[in-house]
């Protein structure tokens, strides 16, 4: 039977085939609250993916933070890891991130409670703060650049 190929062993290579070309048309998939789906990774590429899957006028609002994060703190490492992007500096740790939901995009400070002055939101952790921002919302980049610089010079959060 040498050379020969019954058509039961085709049907494996063929569903791989169509796996594959799937797989390289596929988008990341939108958790509840339109979060993209994106396998933690490390680096610049995973969170322009997810800056890139982020669903409507998210996706501007995350191409601005990360665009003032990278300008602000040029040293920045990046990583995408619960479905989040974070930012931080080698060997000191993360000190942000942010992540949709349905009606806006949520950034945490990881040691907000000691940026000056705090951002609006509280957290049950004692030491995040948050900047929730809307649809709508003008962002105030000087404020925000403001709060990127001072937390980038704090210690980060090992995660």
């Amino acid at each position: 039977m040498a050379g020969k190929t019954s058509s039961k062993t085709r049907k494996p290579a063929k569903k791989a085939e169509e796996k594959q070309e799937v797989a390289a048309d596929a988008q990341p998939r939108l958790l509840s609250g339109g979060n993209p789906q994106i396998a933690k990774a490390y680096g610049d590429a995973p969170v322009q993916a997810y800056i890139a899957a982020m669903p409507g006028w998210k996706s501007e609002v995350g191409r601005r933070i990360d665009a003032l994060i990278t300008r602000t703190v040029p040293k920045v490492q990046k990583a995408v890891k619960w479905n989040s992007p974070f930012y931080g500096l080698e060997g000191e740790g993360w000190f942000l991130s942010f992540h949709c939901f349905t009606k806006y995009v949520k950034v945490a400070f990881f040691r907000g409670s000691s940026l000056q002055p705090l951002p609006p939101g509280e957290s049950r952790q004692k030491e995040v703060r948050y900047l929730d921002i809307h649809e709508d919302d003008e962002i105030d980049e000087a404020q925000l650049s403001d709060w990127v610089r001072q937390a980038s010079q704090l210690p980060g959060e090992r995660m």
